[in-house]
């Protein structure tokens, strides 16, 4: 096993793609042309991550642009409201054939943006495209008016009805800039809300361009709308206007738009920071588990809120899962290519290359061992680092409990399963775990002893963020509310009831005493719990 961190170079690309031919000005300005900007606005200019060149010049919105975007919304939303729940659906459901049909160019503005690799990047494209197809063919269900018992069977109708909040604010990351721009403003709009966004600057062109294919397929103007800005600015604005808000981001940034969502009574639904685990148990299968640790720790650079960053494995296996984990990852294939042909892209920001580099030296300065990777690659590319595997990792080290969000994962051994559940539990965040064993009924048994809000058995975090029928979010420090599944849309609306009383009330009748009417009730109460009545 390898541990001098300076002798191992990863396999490479050639440095500094140019950009694909379907990035072309025509493109880029039509996208740009959808910030809801002055056409005086001042300007800020995106870098590739691959090769630090510029790569766009994107509007800059202020204040007074959020405010305008939201009372265009509002008044956008009250038609869309009224629109029936058919007549979205189409609208969704042609976005769905427009997003695979388009695919090539989501791709290369993901890689451009944000400095992931193809595979990575098409994940987003079926993410949305299912996310599109599931909400177009549920909603209707979801949202439809529903009986509810009532007060006095047959005497009283009760109805559960559901209501658009009204105009969503949606703050969305760079780190997957197309699911988590258009995957939760469809819910929101199938609802039948207006949504006003702000997408992190550096990736905003990927979700103008979901924006724009949601117009093409027949979203009516002002429905969902896009500013750009910092959040220090453009945040007090957004969070006055809002009905609702939809973050995605820092746990202390979470932190206050919490606060000030109950300053306003409004809801507000969190995904925040996370030091998610890996379970390796002492029945695993070490080969899969090895290759799944792999999938776990370095899609998109390990930039993902779900994927793993801490792998506790059983000691009876140690050894042997270690050797394959580092084998793969020195295999893996480091560079910046605008097709399939390499397994790990770029970091995307500078200020992202610095907490990576800071945390993997902090931690080998005070003992930890570097197992693979552990250092930056500018012979690719500015913002490249290796994929990262550090054992003796303990308590001191600032990566031991601090989110790194880069592609770095440190490795620890339990004596038993207690052990391993306690210490993949001691920590603030409940985001995503992974459990790995060849009994299924051991392995989710173990994943439902983990404070995570989603765990996955024999599978790094696609298993349980696929399945969209299903609740996604984050407990303690990772967050709160959830997307995907039923409270992916009902977050978006009012609960009304509407109770209908029909001939008889709960008030004595004419001529009936109240000492009369209570003994009726009291009897009419003992009869329904004897029948079954609930």
């Amino acid at each position: 096993m390898v541990t001098d961190h300076a002798i191992r170079p990863t396999t490479t690309t050639t440095r500094g793609p140019a950009l694909p031919a379907s990035l072309t000005p025509a493109l880029l300005t039509r996208l740009t042309a959808r910030v809801s900007a002055a056409a005086d606005a001042e300007r800020v200019t995106t870098n590739s991550p691959y090769t630090g060149v510029p790569l766009a010049d994107i509007p800059v919105s202020t204040p007074a642009d959020v405010e305008d975007a939201h009372t265009r919304a509002r008044a956008a939303q009250k038609t869309w409201a009224a629109t029936p729940i058919e007549k979205r659906k189409r609208i969704l459901l042609r976005f769905h054939d427009l997003v695979l049909a388009r695919q090539d160019e989501a791709l290369d503005l993901m890689q451009a943006e944000n400095g992931k690799t193809r595979r990575d990047a098409f994940l987003e494209v079926t993410d949305i495209a299912i996310t599109a197809r599931y909400y177009a063919r549920k909603a209707a269900r979801y949202l439809n008016p529903k009986r509810r018992r009532g007060a006095i069977p047959l005497l009283t109708h009760t109805t559960e009805l559901r209501h658009p909040k009204g105009v969503v604010t949606v703050i969305s990351p760079w780190n997957y800039p197309l699911s988590m721009a258009a995957g939760d403003a469809i819910p929101a709009l199938m609802a039948g809300n207006a949504v006003v966004q702000k997408p992190d600057t550096q990736t905003a062109l990927t979700a103008l361009w979901a924006l724009d294919l949601m117009r093409e397929a027949g979203l009516p103007d002002g429905v969902w709308q896009m500013v750009v800005g910092r959040g220090t600015s453009l945040g007090p604005t957004l969070m006055d206007n809002a009905d609702y808000m939809m973050f995605t981001g820092s746990t202390a940034s979470g932190r206050k738009i919490a606060r000030d969502a109950g300053e306003r009574l409004i809801g507000a639904s969190l995904e925040l920071g996370g030091k998610n685990p890996m379970i390796v148990l002492d029945d695993a299968d070490i080969e899969k588990a090895a290759e799944g640790a792999v999938a776990a720790c370095f899609p998109s650079a390990g930039q993902l809120c779900v994927s793993v960053e801490r792998l506790y494995v059983a000691e009876s296996v140690h050894d042997a899962f270690v050797a394959a984990f580092v084998a793969r990852t020195e295999k893996l294939k480091l560079g910046a290519a605008y097709d399939y042909g390499v397994d790990v892209g770029s970091l995307t920001t500078p200020s992202q290359l610095k907490t990576v580099t800071e945390h993997v030296d902090d931690a080998v300065a005070k003992g930890a061992t570097v197992l693979a990777g552990g250092r930056a690659r500018p012979d690719l590319g500015p913002l490249f680092y290796e994929p990262t595997i550090l054992t003796d990792v303990t308590s001191d080290m600032t990566l031991y409990d601090h989110e790194t969000f880069g592609p770095v994962v440190s490795v620890h051994s339990f004596r038993d399963v207690e052990e391993a559940i306690e210490r993949a539990n001691a920590t603030p965040y409940g985001l995503n775990a992974s459990v790995w064993s060849r009994n299924g009924a051991r392995g989710r048994a173990v994943a439902a002893r983990v404070h995570a809000g989603t765990v996955n058995v024999n599978e790094a975090f696609a298993a349980a963020w696929g399945s969209i029928d299903a609740p996604m979010g984050g407990m303690g420090d990772s967050g709160l509310g959830r997307r995907h599944g039923v409270d992916g849309i009902l977050k978006y609306t009012e609960t009304q009831t509407v109770a209908h009383q029909r001939l008889q009330g709960f008030t004595p009748p004419a001529r009936v005493s109240p000492e009369t009417w209570a003994t009726v009730l009291t009897g009419a109460l003992k009869v329904l719990k004897a029948t079954g009545v609930r």
